[in-house]
């Protein structure tokens, strides 16, 4: 049944992120000579402190090589490797080149092709991190940064940082009808979304669904299980995206988490997939594609349209 389950999910994906990666190449990140190597033809992802990356007058990805940006791999993040072309991702604070445009993540996860947007979600989640790791957090020394940015060492203690990721659940909990939804303050009107919650320390994942499906709306779920997961670089999260059958309790919200949650039949759900997320009609609007909780709920009513 798991099995089923796994293999219904694989063939509703979609979501950004989490497909055509690059090779890491590990081996090549203490090997300042092969860096500085690649360099010149690399490609290059210039990213502002707003975390927007450089893009044509087209809106498409605008990376420029090695050679155009000038100097070397110094303070650049060496992201990778796409075939023979290595990608870096560079604080665009450190360089005078400029682009025609800058876009943010979200609007390159709709538009650009998936190895650029993915490439992009690595260059921007890692600059989020140096910039946010300045001194260490036991003496507060000065932080310097090795392994082609992917090390943080303090120059007083010789502690070591990495880079951070958030692990979250979010799940698509059902009473066997119907999927249970919920709204937070502050999303555009009529969007309601999946469960979601970051995992806290000595729980398993599964005590994380039940847990955050009780504190944010007063069901209980009986049973779990995992079905995917999505890089969210929003800052640094990952999302473990769950199936859940929970009892078919009254919703209830203390209005900080969220504001609304309520169980939705497969008729409103069905509508509100084809009406799409920026409809400014009537009716729910779901969470945009580029997000597993958009392919949560198509898994949910794919199933229950097999009924």
């Amino acid at each position: 049944m798991v099995a089923d389950a796994r293999d219904t999910f694989d063939t509703l994906t979609g979501y950004a992120f989490a497909s055509d990666p690059l090779d890491r190449a590990d081996h090549l990140r203490a090997d300042a000579d092969a860096l500085a190597r690649l360099w010149p033809q690399a490609r290059v992802l210039v990213v502002d402190s707003e975390g927007r990356a450089g893009a044509d007058a087209a809106g498409q990805c605008l990376a420029p090589t090695g050679e155009a940006v000038g100097g070397g791999p110094g303070t650049a993040i060496f992201l990778g490797l796409r075939g023979d072309t290595a990608w870096f991702a560079l604080d665009a604070g450190a360089v005078a080149w400029q682009p025609a445009q800058s876009i943010d993540l979200r609007r390159a996860a709709a538009h650009w092709p998936e190895a650029e947007a993915g490439t992009f979600a690595l260059a921007r989640a890692l600059l989020h991190w140096q910039s946010r790791t300045r001194y260490c957090g036991i003496c507060a020394g000065a932080i310097e940064f090795r392994r082609a940015g992917y090390l943080g060492h303090c120059t007083q203690c010789g502690a070591e940082q990495y880079p951070r990721v958030d692990p979250a659940v979010i799940v698509a909990v059902t009473d066997g009808a119907r999927l249970l939804l919920g709204r937070h303050p502050g999303w555009p009107p009529r969007r309601y979304s999946v469960i979601a919650g970051f995992v806290e320390p000595g729980e398993t994942l599964e005590q994380t669904v039940a847990r955050e499906v009780m504190e944010e709306t007063g069901v209980r779920v009986n049973r779990s299980r995992y079905l995917a997961a999505q890089p969210w670089p929003f800052p640094g999260a990952l999302m473990l995206g769950f199936h859940a059958d929970a009892e078919p309790d009254e919703p209830r919200v203390d209005g900080i988490e969220l504001e609304d949650a309520r169980w939705v039949g497969a008729d409103e759900i069905g509508a509100a997939l084809q009406r799409g997320h920026d409809d400014d009609g009537d009716g729910l609007l779901l969470s945009p594609r580029i997000s597993i909780a958009r392919s949560l709920i198509e898994y949910w009513y794919a199933r229950q349209m097999r009924r």
